[in-house]
């Protein structure tokens, strides 16, 4: 069985010799603190949560830093195959997760770490090859021209009718005005990464909805841009692998949006109270 290092080599990679990759335990905040800063300073950090994405990391690692000429940090999600030596041979500075926390806990990750070094914002993509580099700008032009603490990469193309009838369900039980729901593209600003980066948000077991709740919650603003996207190259969705993953996460979306909106409806009972009694 060849090794991690041989896996990278055959896909016209070469790995350095000591490559920057960083192990992270599960203490997160605490870590990420530690974490020794990365070796220029720009505004935004690309962030790139991976898992098992050997085959097409390193092409979204260059094709990002082609496009943006920014600092890109790939969050290896406990990978199996080369993604690290793969993510790190292509330029990307990588952190690497002992355990498995998921695309959302990865991200979160990121995030963290690009507050502790004074980014002033984040741009999260998949490792998979859907989000196309030349898209990424649609962002920040999004961003200027509607002063949004998030924007999102909206490709509404790549819904299937099931998931149609599913974003709709789900848009009347939130009251988000969002076409993608799911959309991994996101431009997060420095207000934004904060939301995201506290306690709260660590709770949370996907970056879709209650994400997008927790934001909105703190009265931050959300817009989308139409982007284009191309279907999977390698792997599955971790939504939608099987019908029985699909139920799961329509059930704990439901019942995650029903206590976000109690939460909220609390809130703002106990803000009219407290505002009543002065």
């Amino acid at each position: 069985m060849p090794r991690r290092d041989d896996r990278c080599q055959q896909r016209g990679l070469t790995a350095p010799a000591a490559f920057r990759t960083i192990a992270v335990p599960v203490a997160l905040p605490a870590v990420v603190a530690s974490i020794p800063s990365p070796p220029r300073a720009a505004r935004c950090l690309a962030v790139i949560p991976a898992r098992n994405e050997a085959a097409s990391v390193a092409a979204v690692v260059a094709g990002v830093r082609a496009t943006l000429a920014c600092d890109v940090l790939v969050v290896d999600d406990a990978s199996s195959d080369a993604t690290a030596e793969c993510a790190a041979a292509a330029g990307a500075s990588v952190l690497r997760l002992p355990l498995g926390l998921g695309a959302w806990g990865a991200t979160q990750t990121g995030i963290r770490y690009a507050l502790r070094h004074g980014y002033e914002g984040v741009i999260a993509l998949d490792a998979d090859g859907q989000h196309l580099p030349d898209t990424l700008p649609a962002l920040f032009r999004a961003q200027a021209e509607t002063g949004a603490h998030v924007v999102i990469g909206t490709c509404v193309a790549r819904l299937s009718r099931a998931k149609r009838l599913a974003w709709r369900y789900l848009r009347l039980l939130t009251g988000l005005r969002l076409m993608d729901l799911t959309s991994g593209l996101r431009l997060y600003d420095a207000q934004a990464m904060m939301v995201l980066a506290g306690p709260e948000a660590s709770l949370l077991d996907y970056q879709d909805i209650g994400v997008l709740m927790l934001l909105v919650r703190n009265r931050l603003r959300i817009s989308e841009t139409p982007v284009a996207m191309r279907e999977r190259c390698n792997g599955h969705s971790r939504v939608f692998a099987s019908w029985l993953v699909v139920a799961r996460y329509m059930v704990h979306t439901t019942v995650l949006c029903i206590a976000q909106l109690d939460a909220g409806r609390r809130g703002h009972r106990s803000r009219h109270g407290a505002t009543a009694a002065c």
